[in-house]
C-alpha cells in the first residue's frame, strides 16, 4: 500500500510560480512524476524522473517553465512550476511507478497517485 501527499497548490498571477511538493515516506520507486487533469480535459503527463537520477522527461506544454527535483533523504519529489499561465490552471497529482500499471508517460508505467492539489492561474 502506497500513500503519496501533495502540498503547495495555490492560486497565482499570471507569470507566478509555485513549488508543488510530494511526500512518499517509507517507499521507493523506479520513476516518480507529476500529472495534471485540466477542467474538462484528459489526466496528462507533465513530468517524470527516474529516482535513480538518470534523466527527467517533460510534457511539451511544461518544458522550460517547470522542473521536477527529488530530495531522497526525505522521500520528497517536487514540481517547481515558473511563468505558470491561466492554460496550466487544474488539478495536480503525484504519481509513482509500480507494478500492474495503466497510465504511461515518459517511458514509465504510473500506478499510484495522491489525492491532487489545486493550481489556480488566473488571467
Amino acid at each position: 500500500q502506497v500513500q503519496l501527499m501533495e502540498s503547495g497548490g495555490g492560486s497565482v498571477q499570471d507569470g507566478g510560480t509555485l513549488r508543488l511538493s510530494c511526500a512518499a515516506p517509507g517507499h521507493t520507486y523506479t520513476c516518480m512524476g507529476w500529472f495534471r487533469q485540466l477542467p474538462g480535459k484528459e489526466r496528462e503527463g507533465v513530468a517524470r524522473l527516474y529516482t535513480n537520477g538518470r534523466g527527467s522527461y517533460y510534457a511539451d506544454s511544461v518544458k522550460g517553465r517547470f522542473t521536477i527535483s527529488q530530495d531522497r533523504a526525505k522521500d520528497m519529489l517536487y514540481l517547481d512550476m515558473d511563468r505558470l499561465k491561466p492554460e496550466d490552471t487544474g488539478m495536480y497529482y503525484c504519481a509513482a511507478a509500480g507494478q500492474g500499471t495503466v497510465t504511461t508517460f515518459g517511458h514509465c508505467g504510473f500506478r499510484d497517485w495522491g489525492r491532487g492539489t489545486q493550481v489556480t492561474v488566473s488571467s
